[in-house]
């Protein structure tokens, strides 16, 4: 139905290989899982190990930062203070989560980056890909009884028989600030998403 590989460039190179016949909220269904396979591929490596978080030497947390296991930090990581971690995260090289960030059941490839007081869950984001400050990746349908989350896809709904899915985001895609994604988005590579409340104008 969706070949992750369009999205994602480096998916069927990366550690998350072996699921690319996967949908997108298949893999975060079982992301706590995922992780906890991948952190069997690390226990004899150079990652520092610690109540299931495994995190390369060259990741930098920040003191106040909250880390759930299982989770992986890859190299160069940086986690800034204030943010929190949880449901089963994934971070491949160079990734960010600044203050505030609240990221869960996620999985990152190479420098993807949350500026800062960010929400993704339940989501999977391409390389390169940057969230500005105050926008969100929403992961649940509570406005309707049917909570089911749908994707469209060649212009048709399609079911994913999921409650919690967030987005897949394809490589080098940009999200304003304070933009909101609704559940079950597709994010192509290179989209661009405005800024919420632009304001690109001198105002006397």
């Amino acid at each position: 139905m969706i070949d992750i590989d369009c999205y994602i460039h480096g998916f069927g190179g990366s550690a998350l290989s072996r699921w690319r016949t996967s949908t997108p909220w298949e893999l975060v269904a079982q992301s706590a899982e995922i992780v906890r396979q991948l952190l069997d591929g690390v226990a004899n490596t150079e990652y520092l190990m610690s109540n299931e978080i495994a995190a390369h030497p060259s990741a930098i947390v920040e003191r106040g930062a909250v880390l759930k296991g299982p989770l992986i930090l890859g190299p160069r990581c940086y986690v800034a203070a204030g943010a929190y971690l949880r449901g089963g995260c994934w971070l491949a090289a160079d990734c960010v989560v600044g203050p505030g960030g609240d990221l869960k059941s996620t999985f990152m490839f190479p420098g993807a980056r949350l500026a800062h007081v960010n929400f993704v869950a339940d989501s999977v984001l391409g390389a390169d890909v940057t969230l500005e400050a105050g926008s969100i990746i929403c992961n649940h349908r509570n406005e309707r009884a049917d909570n089911e989350v749908q994707v469209r896809l060649g212009g048709r709904m399609h079911r994913t028989g999921r409650h919690a899915f967030g987005a897949l985001v394809g490589d080098g895609t940009r999200i304003g600030a304070n933009a909101v994604i609704a559940p079950g988005a597709l994010l192509g590579r290179s989209t661009a998403v405005q800024r919420a409340g632009l304001c690109d104008q001198e105002i006397a």
